[in-house]
């Protein structure tokens, strides 16, 4: 039974300038509260560095995207949980982005992206461009609003 015993001890150190039993018993608390917690391994999950994504034992692989609007990846890949690293090429003069993935999830970022070539394209399809957009009210702003000029004031005439 003294053997028991002594493999089960454990050493708690606190740092205080008097000992009280109030704070033993905070120290005690707090370290059951610790030792009752799972041991498990946590896995992140969704987008992470490229090192973290490494440590976690599955083959990578990897998918060049050209594109600069990386933003509705990410919600496509939150969708289907992938677990992805992103990296940035800036050695083109259009920078790339290099997706890092576990080869097991290749099913999921299939379909990641899947839906997110579907978004562009349908993007592409509804909404001209911000800029065209400003062109053309400007262009109307400028017929409407021709100079008119009063000569007896120097303003625009009513």
């Amino acid at each position: 039974m003294q053997d028991q015993v002594n493999e089960k001890t454990a050493a708690l150190t606190v740092r205080g300038t008097r000992l009280t039993g109030q704070m033993l018993a905070r120290a005690m608390r707090a370290y059951l509260a610790h030792s009752r917690k799972p041991k498990s391994l946590h896995l992140k999950n969704g987008r992470q560095s490229v090192r973290s994504l490494s440590k976690q034992g599955a083959s990578l692989a990897d998918i060049t995207i050209d594109d600069g609007n990386i933003g509705s990846f990410k919600k496509a890949a939150r969708k289907y949980k992938v677990d992805y690293a992103l990296k940035r090429d800036d050695s083109e003069t259009t920078p790339r982005w290099i997706v890092f993935f576990k080869a097991r999830d290749s099913k999921a970022l299939e379909s990641a992206f899947a839906e997110y070539t579907r978004s562009m394209m349908r993007r592409e399809q509804m909404k001209p461009s911000m800029l065209e957009r400003l062109a053309k009210y400007k262009e109307l702003a400028t017929v409407a609003l021709a100079p008119v000029r009063n000569r007896d004031h120097g303003g625009r005439e009513l």
